[in-house]
């Protein structure tokens, strides 16, 4: 049970013998706050520290303790043969900060930013809700097999290598990095070396890293539209300019791309997979393409973020392993084949650029974790990834089907869904007049995270639809979320 004082100027403190927080520590800043608050004002004697422990019921220890950390910051001064006093030299200023600390809106400043941070100013972060159903890109976690994944990590564990527990290569361990060469040979066609690869802590970093490489602030940058917001957020964040280029049935249009920013520096495209709306780019423009960034000598990020989980065929092959210039920065992941908190992605990079993205991944952060890292390097290279990522395509398989045939059933007159060849997530398109961001928000509150599809464009669209995750959410909770979705859908086109 809490424990107060009850002296009328601090009825608020109160002692927690339960938590945490050492008792010292908790009555340190509860005085410290009814000096701040004005509640123990300049030169108020306090109690002796014998007497305040015994109100408190905590050892006289613990109050000099309190005590002298107060004095020492300022907060008390100690007079000898009299105790100790509120200090009578408390800047003014001090005193005044709890006013902005309790008001209700901190006071607008003018603050000036550089043109990579100004963008976000006044923009509040958007609230995450990964791990509800739904939630495009959320891998069934609870198909994934912990108990190797534990006992690799205990292998390493208790036996680390010495370089393991000193530092890390920049880059990443050499046995991941090998591994993850190897497992992109075999499934994505890449071609690579292990040291063209490089280990980060997710997609997104290899994002931001391509993009501070190859622009300058004011260039122009093309995405597509509809696109991938972390790809524009890097964008932005580099100072530089997005250009959403529409795609179509085949995927990235060069054509479009050209009459509307010709002086591009760089492409940031998902041609295996289009993300959101899933095409697959033609063979025809992925040459074109990487014609284009031959002759023009630029560059093309190729977000290769969840092509595993191919349900028509075998998954296609990159887009790197097509190139015959070294003009592909190819990104990947490991939070749609693992799981997102593992935070492990990767890029493979032109064997003339490794040491440039080496060095401007050392100035963020210098290197990654090497004990994890050689687990999952045996994950990889004993075969538990590759037999994970075969069971969970036919378990994805099976959960799109049925999710598909729920909302034909149940949705017919209200959304058009087919199911897609590839990938953890379809898109049901919606009647133009039905707000598709309502329902996105109405769907949180009912605890599903759809995503609406008008969100990933750029600019105004009439497009509407919804962003479903099947490969997270069990076929037999399937029924009842569909129906709330139904519920929510037509209450919102009355």
């Amino acid at each position: 049970m809490p424990r107060r004082i009850r002296n009328a100027q601090l009825s608020t403190l109160a002692l927690d013998p339960a938590s945490h927080t050492p008792l010292h520590q908790q009555l340190f800043l509860g005085l410290r706050q009814a000096i701040l608050d004005g509640r123990l004002k300049p030169n108020t004697q306090l109690a002796s520290s014998r007497s305040l422990a015994t109100e408190l019921n905590i050892s006289r220890n613990t109050v000099l303790t309190a005590y002298d950390q107060l004095t020492a910051e300022g907060y008390l001064e100690s007079r000898i043969g009299s105790g100790s006093y509120v200090s009578s030299h408390l800047p003014d200023d001090l005193l005044e900060r709890k006013s902005i600390g309790h008001a209700e809106q901190v006071p607008k400043r003018d603050v000036y930013l550089s043109k990579m941070a100004a963008p976000y100013k006044d923009i509040p972060l958007k609230q995450t809700y990964r791990g509800l159903p739904f939630s495009p890109g959320l891998p069934a976690l609870e198909e994934f097999p912990f108990e190797d994944w534990a006992r690799l990590l205990a292998r390493n564990w208790r036996a680390p290598k010495r370089e393991f527990l000193v530092d890390n290569s920049i880059g990443g361990s050499a046995v991941l990095r090998e591994a993850i060469a190897t497992h992109l040979g075999q499934t994505r066609a890449v071609r690579c070396d292990p040291d063209q690869v490089i280990v980060l802590s997710g997609s997104q970093q290899a994002i931001h890293l391509v993009v501070r490489a190859f622009a300058e602030p004011g260039d122009s940058i093309w995405m597509e539209e509809p696109g991938y917001p972390g790809i524009r957020d890097a964008i932005i964040s580099a100072g530089a300019s997005p250009v959403p280029v529409p795609v179509d049935d085949e995927g990235f249009r060069l054509d479009l791309a050209q009459s509307l920013a010709p002086d591009a520096r760089l492409v940031c495209i998902s041609p295996s997979h289009q993300y959101p709306l899933g095409q697959t780019m033609s063979l025809a423009r992925r040459l074109d393409l990487l014609e284009w960034a031959k002759t023009e000598g630029k560059f093309i990020l190729e977000d290769d973020y969840d092509s595993e989980y191919r349900y028509a065929g075998r998954p296609l092959s990159s887009l790197q392993g097509l190139d015959e210039d070294n003009r592909v920065l190819y990104v990947g992941t490991m939070s749609k084949v693992m799981f997102s908190g593992l935070r492990v992605g990767y890029m493979v990079v032109p064997k003339d650029l490794v040491d440039v993205f080496l060095a401007l991944r050392r100035d963020i952060d210098s290197h990654s974790p090497a004990v994890p890292e050689a687990a999952l390097a045996d994950f990889i290279s004993e075969g538990y990834l590759a037999a994970h990522i075969r069971r969970m395509r036919l378990l994805y398989e099976d959960r799109q089907d049925c999710l598909v045939t729920l909302l034909k059933q149940k949705l017919p007159d209200l959304i058009e869904v087919e199911p897609q060849e590839s990938g953890m997530h379809l898109v049901a398109f919606l009647d133009p007049l039905i707000p598709d961001k309502r329902v996105e928000k109405a769907a949180i509150e009912q605890g599903m995270l759809v995503r609406a599809l008008s969100g990933f464009y750029n600019g105004a669209t009439h497009q509407n639809g919804l962003i479903l995750g099947f490969a997270g959410t069990s076929e037999t909770v399937m029924p009842q979320l569909v129906d709330r979705l139904d519920i929510i859908i037509r209450t919102l086109t009355k």
